[in-house]
């Protein structure tokens, strides 16, 4: 375990160091080098903060080929960089949660959302997503911590953020394991423009929250890069809450010939958290260092017949958890550890051999898996906990046919084998009908599924490795409209799912043991509405009702959002209010949370030393609303975070 840190502690120092001697030399360069036609690009690049709802947007991630949106069956929202910024926060998970429907996300404090006991960082997609039934990638690539099965939401900063596209529903045709509830798919930044583009960003607020964050972007010819380096930290709003992540990310690109394009990634991020235990029930102690690094190498083609790509990736991580103490125990004896890795290949390919037709086959391999253990404080004597890997290899095909320019049906399947429990098939139907100009229906019926995790299967006493995965079967229907010459659109769904062979929990003979005996059944309705009143006001809606057969954690019956965004010469307004209603936090007590948040984002935008500087203001929960989203861990009151934006 000290080698690893070791390794990390050296890694890290050379990331970063390499990282800040780029920014200096590409900042330095860039005050000269970047004409005045690149900076007014950049800039209406990163402020027009007001693009509509757009039915025709296109996707890479339906089916990893450049496509509009409104010829894929599915359900797809699509979360511009500039709606990002508009938010204001530090990490994109939160934003998700208010600008896609039926998406919710668990939170606990001002940042920070830490890994195991008292956790945050859940996604729920339509009810969906406890357990790790939403999968997260970033550029294409599968992320989760290969011990555990889940993702770690801490990583997904803002500021590395392109898009964001979800797939709202069942993603594992495309994608596999853990995509049963949906895929949210986080783009990296990149630059689109030649020359250099540097910003940098310093805000201090509530509770001792401060945030850091440089960023560097580069495009010249063949080659493109953009490096990033942020760090955020919180004494937090509770005592024993403090929270601090150092992340850093390396992203390059070169264009070989016309045909193929070479990219590459590196990232890395030292996490520090606390936690305070339920109120009333503290927690003294249990504290987290965690080293997440992740990279890929991807070889891109493209030709007048479709496109492909041959894709490695790989992410691993080190935990270091003191689990802690209650005021009435003594400290513990030991630490957890764990080191885990998640690796693997996809290659695919699409094709558009003949008009109107799009065929898309791939190949992946996903190898996951890691060591846990308890170590003594002072003995450093080792009880592992696990010592396993699951590997899964799968083919799949994607059949995409259009008629007459306005009906285009989709067909597609994937076999799946999974080293711990075997094979699977994965199905997915749909039709997209666009009748005439602006308007949309879509169908689909398409199967989810997720494999047991590690920790369910060999972990701790509820575990059995004789676990199988989990499915669902999704059916929806969708109809979306443009008005008012496409100032305004509108997007209506109905969904329903069956879901079975859940793993829960169960008690035999006194001791708990996981089992797949649990079921559900959700159904819902989701609205979409975005409203260019004018070029300067622009209004977004969304609203969720989503029933469930039984009760479920952090999955509201009424999710609600509501959005005004202003623009004037230098001056940017963003007012939203979101209302969370019947949502339980506790299933066994029946407890719920119900409440309104409000919060307001302005920023003004100056010259300071001929550099264009931004100065802004966040207020979040600004009418102090008491209210949780984890029983027993409540949520801050009114916050204000105050920054500046340097661009050059």
């Amino acid at each position: 375990m000290k080698t690893n840190y070791l390794y990390y502690k050296v890694a890290t120092f050379a990331l970063f160091s390499f990282m800040f001697v780029e920014l200096m030399a590409n900042s330095a360069l860039s005050i000269t080098s970047l004409s005045a036609k690149d900076s007014v690009q950049q800039a209406a690049q990163d402020n027009d903060s007001f693009k509509a709802v757009n039915l025709n947007r296109v996707v890479v991630t339906a089916n990893r080929a450049r496509v509009n949106r409104s010829n894929v069956p599915l359900t797809i929202s699509v979360i511009e960089r500039a709606e990002i910024e508009t938010a204001g926060g530090s990490s994109v998970l939160p934003v998700l949660s208010q600008l896609v429907p039926g998406l919710f996300v668990t939170q606990k404090g001002m940042l920070g959302f830490g890994v195991a006991s008292g956790s945050a960082g859940v996604i729920n997609i339509r009810g969906v997503g406890q357990g790790s039934k939403v999968l997260m990638l970033f550029d294409g690539q599968p992320q989760w911590a290969g011990v555990f099965g889940h993702s770690i939401p801490d990583l997904y900063l803002s500021s590395d953020v392109e898009r964001v596209e979800v797939i709202r529903g069942p993603g594992s045709l495309m994608y596999g394991s853990n995509a049963m509830g949906g895929v949210v798919n986080i783009i990296s930044r990149s630059n689109l423009i030649d020359g250099r583009f540097t910003k940098a960003r310093l805000s201090y607020g509530a509770y001792n929250t401060a945030r850091f964050m440089v960023n560097n972007s580069y495009n010249s010819g063949k080659f493109s890069s953009f490096i990033s380096l942020n760090h955020d930290r919180t004494g937090g709003h509770r005592n024993n809450s403090k929270f601090n992540i150092t992340n850093g990310l390396a992203k390059v690109g070169y264009k070989l010939n016309n045909y193929f394009n070479l990219n590459a990634h590196i990232s890395l991020a030292k996490i520090y958290n606390e936690n305070p235990g339920k109120v009333g029930e503290s927690i003294l102690d249990n504290k987290m260092d965690i080293i997440r690094s992740s990279a890929s190498l991807a070889i891109e083609n493209s030709h007048k017949y479709g496109s492909g790509a041959v894709k490695l990736f790989f992410n691993s991580g080190d935990h270091l958890i003191d689990d802690g103490y209650s005021l009435n125990e003594m400290p513990k004896t030991y630490l957890f550890n764990s080191a885990d890795h998640n690796y693997g290949i996809m290659v695919y390919e699409s094709l558009n051999i003949f008009s109107g037709n799009s065929f898309t086959i791939g190949f992946d391999y996903k190898n996951w898996g890691g060591k846990a253990w308890n170590e003594q404080k002072e003995s450093g004597v080792k009880n592992y906990l696990a010592d396993r890997a699951t590997y899964e290899t799968a083919g799949y095909f994607i059949v995409d046919q259009e008629f007459l320019e306005m009906l285009t049906l989709s067909a597609g399947l994937r076999f799946e084998y999974n080293s711990s429990f075997g094979d699977a098939w994965i199905p997915q139907i749909g039709l997209s009908l666009r009748p005439i100009q602006g308007s949309v229906v879509k169908a689909s019926i398409s199967k989810g599924y997720k494999s047991p995790t590690i920790k369910e299967m060999y972990m701790f006493p509820p575990q059995n490795p004789y676990l199988m995965p989990e499915n669902m079967i999704n059916y929806e229907l969708s109809i979306g409209q443009t008005f008012l010459d496409s100032k305004m659109t509108a997007e209506l769904n109905l969904f329903y799912i069956d879901g079975w062979n859940m793993i829960e929990t169960v008690i035999i003979n006194g001791i708990p043991k996981n089992l797949n005996t649990g079921y559900f059944n959700n159904n819902g309705v989701e609205l979409q509405v975005s409203y260019r009143v004018k070029p300067q006001l622009k209004f977004d809606f969304n609203y969720s009702f989503l029933k469930t057969s039984k009760p479920m954690v952090s999955a509201p019956t009424h999710k609600l959002f509501a959005a005004a965004n202003y623009s004037h010469d230098k001056l940017l307004l963003n007012a939203n209010i979101q209302y969370i209603g019947d949502m339980y936090i506790n299933t066994a007590t029946k407890a719920k949370e119900n409440y309104i948040l409000l919060n307001l984002h302005a920023s003004y935008k100056v010259k300071v030393m001929g550099l264009d500087t931004r100065v802004f203001i966040n207020g979040n929960n600004i009418t102090g609303t008491s209210y949780s989203v984890i029983e027993g861990f409540p949520m801050p009151g009114a916050t204000a975070l105050f920054g500046i934006d340097v661009s050059f």
